[in-house]
Order: structure tokens, then C-alpha cells, then sequence
């Protein structure tokens, strides 16, 4: 038994890749399901966001079942196998990976702090819903201890730690210092909230939120100290609005080129920016042809997070030391053998009295 992880990130597929194969939230837990009723797929874990769609799983042919993988991720999202080009690693690379990604090594802004959570989240969520054994249950809880340890022994956070503060930097090249700025965030999500408060540590002068329940539009917006309006009239705030950040979970677009269109002769000539950092995207395209209107998408921010990478680069190999170190003297859980007497009373469904068997909890 070994493990595998196969996906598409920022680096290597288009947004309008990325947001094709997105899983829903809603869906996911009857996803993982299903992926685990592919032949030799044993084990589970989606990880979706953004950035990156990964599935790691555990099998006795990891090439077999990652094969088996790409079949229903081409049937489930009506797309052609070779439309996309999925990256798959087996074992130890599979390993390194996902340590990799918890570490903020992988990310569009390298260091972030969001996947660290979004991978506790996804392992939860597959953890809760009966997809994960052994295997990814010892993968997951050491990916969550490495990326604590690079964290807290290196300085790779140093700078813009997120794309939600990346979105900020670029607002800030545009409109310069931000105190006389009035923000729209449409989503009241986690994404929407460090970016909320990376502004206002900028000093945006105002900000209002906008939710599909207005409850949690209300919730966060009295978090910040700004506005809440109602996601029927929130389209009235694009004619005094200087910044709009929208990050939904909407499964279309939900600011349309028209609404701006409608919105800019009020503005009387002031320019509006637009920042989409949702996947799939909020904000239709033909908004940038709209005189005055700028809008920048997640791949956008790739740009400007550059500028700030190279001082993080550095951190790049003071952190895989980090793990390396870690690893020669713990190994990779995951790939140890398991005793026999444990593997039996897996496969008979009967608890063990071993203390080398461990208890599913929660990261």
C-alpha cells in the first residue's frame, strides 16, 4: 500500500482550467465517495481551492489508481483527459508534496497562510465523511506538524503572506496610500475576511460588505467596523466605490459587465478596480473594456506577488532543510509498514490492542 497525488495548480493550468475543475463544497463529501469506489483507490482526500485541485488517495497501484482518477474527473467535469494536464506523484514525491503545500512552499504567494488551513479543512472534511485510513490520516497529521515547524523556524512569511494581501498591494500601487478609499467586498468567506482586514491595516476609510446571507455579511462586517447592505442592493455601491474585491463560491458570475457599464456614468470619471480572486471567477471579462474599470483575476496577482518573492526565495531552502531534518529523523509516517497484527484486525474490521494503532481525531 502506498500513496499517490495527482492535480492541477496555479503553475500549471489557466484559471479557466482551474475553475472547470473545481469541486463544490455542497458535493464533496459524496465526491470522495465516489472517487473511493474507483477500483484500488482505498483511501481519499480533495483538496480544492482557488490555486490548486489535488486528490491524494492511497492504493496498491498508485499509477493504476491515479490513472483511474483522471477517467472520472474527465466524466464528472464533461472534459477531455487531454484538455488538462494533471501532475502525479507517488510515494515519497507524494509525500514531499503535500509537506510542501502545507509549508506555503507551493503556493502563488510563496509562505501563504490560507492553505495551511485550507488543508486542515479538506482533511477534516475527508476524515468526517469515512474516506481515510491509516495512510492519509498519518500523511495529513505530519504534513499539519511540518508546516507549523517551517513556519515558526524560518522567515518565509516575511512580506505578503496571502493572495488576499497581495490583492491589497496591488490596490495600493494603483490608488497609492488607501485612506481615502471605499472598499465592496462581495463574499463574507475567509478569503473575504484577510483581505477585509489587510486593507483596513492599510487604512481604507471604509468598508461594506456584501453576502449572499446577509447574517454573515452583517457578522463580518461589524468584525471591521464597516457596512453591511443587502446582496439584492448591493449594486448601488459600484456608483461611489473606489475598490471591489469579490471572492463567492458562486458557481457563474455574479458582477456583470452590465452593472458596471451602469454604474460608471455616475463615477464621474473616477476609476474603478476590480479584483477577482475567485474561482470560478466573480466578474465577467468584458468588464476591462469599460473605459475607467480595471480588472485584475487570481492569475493576475501572480505578477505582483513576483516582486515580492525573490527575498522569500532565499527562505526556500532553509525550509526544505527544515523538512529534510525532520524527516531523517522521523521518516514518512505514512509509508511505514504496518505491523500484521494491526493489518489483520483492519481487514476483520476488529479493533486492535495494539498501541501501534492509532485513533481517527480531528486536526
Amino acid at each position: 500500500m502506498s500513496i499517490f497525488c495527482l492535480g492541477v495548480n496555479h503553475k500549471t493550468a489557466p484559471v479557466e482550467i482551474r475553475e472547470r475543475l473545481a469541486f463544490s463544497e455542497n458535493t464533496l463529501p459524496e465526491n470522495l465517495r465516489e472517487i473511493c469506489e474507483i477500483a484500488l483507490v482505498d483511501e481519499a482526500v480533495v483538496l480544492s481551492t482557488c490555486n490548486r485541485v489535488e486528490i491524494y488517495g492511497a492504493s496498491e497501484n498508485t499509477q493504476k489508481a491515479s490513472d483511474s482518477v483522471v477517467k472520472y474527473l474527465a466524466k464528472h467535469f464533461n472534459i477531455q483527459e487531454d484538455q488538462v494536464e494533471f501532475y502525479s506523484h507517488h510515494a515519497e514525491a507524494a509525500a514531499h508534496h503535500l509537506f510542501e503545500v502545507a509549508s506555503g512552499l507551493d503556493s502563488m504567494v510563496l509562505g501563504e497562510t490560507e492553505i495551511f488551513g485550507q488543508v486542515k479543512k479538506s482533511y477534516a472534511l475527508a476524515q468526517s465523511s469515512g474516506v481515510t485510513r491509516r495512510r492519509l490520516n498519518k500523511l495529513f497529521q505530519q504534513s499539519f506538524t511540518i508546516g507549523k515547524l517551517v513556519r515558526s523556524n524560518t522567515q518565509i512569511q516575511q512580506g505578503s503572506t496571502s493572495v488576499g494581501a497581495a490583492a491589497v498591494d496591488l490596490a495600493e500601487t494603483i490608488f497609492g496610500d488607501l485612506k481615502d478609499c471605499n472598499v465592496l467586498i462581495v463574499g463574507a468567506g475567509e478569503m473575504s475576511r484577510t483581505t477585509a482586514q489587510s486593507l483596513q491595516s492599510r487604512g481604507a476609510s471604509s468598508i461594506t460588505v456584501t453576502n449572499r446571507s446577509y447574517e454573515n455579511a452583517l457578522a463580518l462586517a461589524s468584525e471591521l467596523n464597516g457596512d453591511a447592505v443587502e446582496f439584492e442592493n448591493w449594486e448601488n455601491e459600484l456608483a461611489r466605490v473606489d475598490i471591489v474585491i469579490s471572492s463567492t463560491s458562486a458557481p457563474g458570475s455574479v458582477v456583470k459587465a452590465d452593472m458596471v457599464e451602469r454604474a460608471m456614468p455616475k463615477r464621474r470619471g473616477h476609476s474603478l478596480l476590480l479584483i477577482d480572486i475567485a474561482v470560478p471567477r466573480d466578474i465577467e471579462e468584458e468588464v476591462n473594456e469599460i473605459d475607467n474599470a480595471y480588472l485584475y483575476n487570481i492569475d493576475n496577482l501572480q505578477q505582483l506577488a513576483e516582486e515580492g518573492r525573490a527575498r522569500r526565495l532565499k527562505q526556500i531552502k532553509i525550509c526544505q532543510e527544515v523538512i529534510r531534518n525532520f524527516l531523517s529523523e522521523k521518516g514518512i509516517e505514512a509509508l511505514a509498514e504496518i505491523p500484521t497484527r494491526i493489518q489483520d484486525s483492519m481487514e476483520s474490521g476488529k479493533p486492535s490492542t495494539s498501541s501501534g494503532s492509532e485513533p481517527l481525531t480531528n486536526p
